[in-house]
């Protein structure tokens, strides 16, 4: 049976696809700030039982373990070509291998809040980068007004004008450098890795793989094994690589592919408050006014960082 409508009809009559497919997406978003929100949480909770470089290796392990499932799933390969593998061995260090450790030694010595609002910098620190590294991306007054605010956000976190007092100046160091190392990796896979016509989960999939191994060659050199296995430490540990590291890769490139770059990349806004709330509530970790102020002078600079300006109008014809 069929029936014939006119456009006006169809208007009335055909369903709303777009506020469900908005709800979708929405709680993709959503759960994808609470993973990365808690992943900080779960760093704290594994580095008290286990090494950093060990907790980096479950990560990493666990984590490749999904993007696995998913390739077979899907039916997708790793990448070929030994010049693609080289850049992505690099690809491997500096965007999972060497800021993925950073972290987990800073959650030694500094609150995982903390470690949260240290990664929220990321977008100051390519902004920065952008200044000297990428010519096609150049500043504006906003975005460079953004980079002093967000800077200012910082060194409010940090209590700057107590001289940093109590403030583990090692473990906060290291987590500034895990954030700066996320632009220097995408500044590089711009430069080496684009227009390869591998997919997305192709290259990420072998990107873990690579960074799995390299951790696999560092950690029996710098750790011993455990003495005990602890359970919580190593579910933190193993929910830390399948949902914060794979899990989170998934949901963040169907979000890039449904609602674009600009809309996705807005969780990083949202992760250092779940982090902050995480460590507060879970960990009892203390909380002075300067950081949650500081935090949002930090993500109005990042988020002033992102402004493009708009295209200009094209040439009469």
């Amino acid at each position: 049976m069929s029936t014939v409508t006119t456009p006006a009809d169809r208007a009335a009559t055909a369903p709303p696809p777009p506020p469900r497919r908005l709800r979708d997406w929405r709680l993709r978003f959503a759960a994808l700030s609470l993973i990365w929100g808690f992943s900080f949480l779960l760093i704290k909770v594994g580095t008290e039982t286990y090494a950093p470089f060990q907790v980096t290796l479950g990560r990493l392990a666990f984590g490749t373990a999904v993007l696995a499932a998913a390739m077979a799933v899907r039916r997708e390969r790793l990448p070929r070509g030994a010049r693609v593998w080289g850049h992505l061995t690099v690809a491997a260090f500096l965007l999972n291998a060497l800021p993925f450790s950073l972290f987990a030694y800073a959650e030694l010595t500094i609150p995982s809040a903390l470690a949260g609002i240290c990664n929220a910098t990321s977008p100051l620190w390519g902004m920065a980068l952008s200044l000297v590294a990428l010519s096609e991306d150049r500043p504006t007054r906003v975005r460079v007004a953004g980079l002093g605010l967000g800077f200012l956000g910082v060194l409010t976190v940090l209590g700057a004008w107590q001289g940093f007092h109590g403030l583990d100046a090692t473990g906060t160091a290291l987590a500034l450098l895990g954030s700066l190392s996320y632009p220097v990796g995408w500044t590089y896979v711009r430069r080496t890795l684009a227009g390869t016509g591998h997919s997305h989960l192709s290259m990420t999939g072998a990107q873990l793989l690579l960074a799995t191994a390299q951790l696999a060659v560092v950690t029996p050199l710098f750790t011993t094994l455990p003495t005990r296995v602890s359970v919580v430490p190593l579910l933190a540990v193993a929910a830390l690589g399948a949902l914060g590291t794979g899990l989170a890769v998934l949901l963040q490139y169907g979000l890039v592919a449904e609602v674009g770059p600009t809309t996705a990349q807005m969780v990083t806004y949202f992760i250092p408050v779940i982090a902050t709330a995480a460590g507060v509530a879970v960990l009892g970790e203390g909380l002075t006014w300067s950081t949650p102020v500081g935090a949002v002078i930090v993500l109005t600079g990042a988020a002033l960082t992102q402004i493009r300006p708009k295209p200009g109008p094209g040439p009469r014809q």
